[in-house]
């Protein structure tokens, strides 16, 4: 009597809050839509506050082979208590969230797991997310994609060079990150960022990015741009992306004429957030889109100021501190 062989399981691990589950069904559609079937995929959505109302939604775009579970981050983990709403810990430097350290500690909290995908939500997957996972990662710690949506801006990569310590060209993009996790484990990575976190304050442009960038250097397998596709419109688009990052403030749901929108629409249509992103960006406030202008520039111009500060993560570790993982 043959017996049918259990499929492989791949984790694939999102962190939002309730503001974010529209751009997560958008995701969800299209993941599901393009990940080959020859594998189980069981989906995990760390939360604060997502509504009974979205994870329903949410639940309902799964198919065979795709289980969707949710998990509210509060109180599950005591010591993230020590990240607290400090300027140097803003997300873009304009607002706090403690959802983007999430992915800092999945290794911690899914011990189940030695290997995982973890993929902000502002993104779509055109691609198959399979053969993502299925890259060798070896003896590296995460394997991301550098970001060269911003290695461009000279205030930008004067900060990654000279306040990270890595080239322009070799600043990885945290938003999507095949993660070794048991190595993760092994090294103590979240106990090492948080030593690192609460004894320096390094003044940071992208809190969470930023302590990857210096932890893993030199443990980091660098992915073909593919998987972390970013608009740039001083950049041609990259040929059939499998993964696209809406990053930083180039939204297709907050603004028009966006690289890439083309895919976050084909997949919109599909979910029942459709009418709510339209009417988002089509009435997206002019006061907003003037804030936004201002946090980028203000984004900058920190970058700019940073590396003449005495404490960076590239003088730190030039002085003989513990910056690797």
């Amino acid at each position: 009597m043959n017996q049918t062989k259990a499929k492989e399981v791949i984790p694939i691990f999102f962190t939002i809050d309730d503001s974010y589950a529209p751009y997560l069904g958008v995701a969800l559609k299209s993941l599901i839509a393009n990940a080959s079937r020859d594998y189980e995929y069981n989906i995990h959505i760390i939360h604060e506050d997502l509504s009974e109302e979205n994870q329903k939604i949410l639940s309902d775009m799964a198919e065979e082979g795709f289980h969707l579970s949710f998990k509210k981050m509060e109180n599950m983990m005591s010591f993230m208590n020590e990240i607290t709403d400090r300027e140097e810990n803003l997300l873009r430097c304009d607002y706090f969230t403690m959802t983007i350290y999430f992915r800092i500690f999945l290794a911690d909290m899914f011990p189940e797991y030695d290997k995982g995908i973890y993929i902000d939500s502002d993104i779509v997957v055109p691609g198959d997310i399979s053969k993502m996972y299925n890259l060798d990662l070896e003896d590296n710690i995460i394997g991301a994609c550098p970001d060269h949506s911003v290695c461009d801006v000279p205030e930008l990569a004067n900060y990654m060079e000279n306040a990270i310590g890595t080239s322009r060209y070799k600043y990885i993009n945290s938003g999507v990150l095949l993660m070794n996790m048991k190595k993760m484990r092994d090294l103590d990575f979240s106990k090492k960022f948080l030593k690192l976190l609460n004894t320096y304050h390094f003044d940071c442009i992208a809190p969470d990015q930023d302590y990857i960038n210096a932890m893993c250097m030199d443990k980091i397998l660098f992915l073909d741009e593919i998987w972390d596709a970013m608009p740039n419109d001083d950049k041609p688009p990259v040929e059939n992306p499998s993964l696209i990052h809406y990053n930083l403030f180039d939204k297709p749901w907050c603004y028009p004429n966006i690289m890439y929108e083309d895919y976050f629409w084909k997949y919109a249509k599909q979910t029942p957030y459709y009418e709510w992103l339209l009417n988002h960006r089509d009435n997206y406030p002019e006061e907003q889109i003037k804030s936004d202008q201002k946090s980028f520039n203000y984004l900058v111009e920190k970058a700019d100021a940073v590396p003449s500060q005495e404490v960076t993560f590239k003088k730190v570790y030039e002085n003989g501190g513990p910056i690797r993982a």
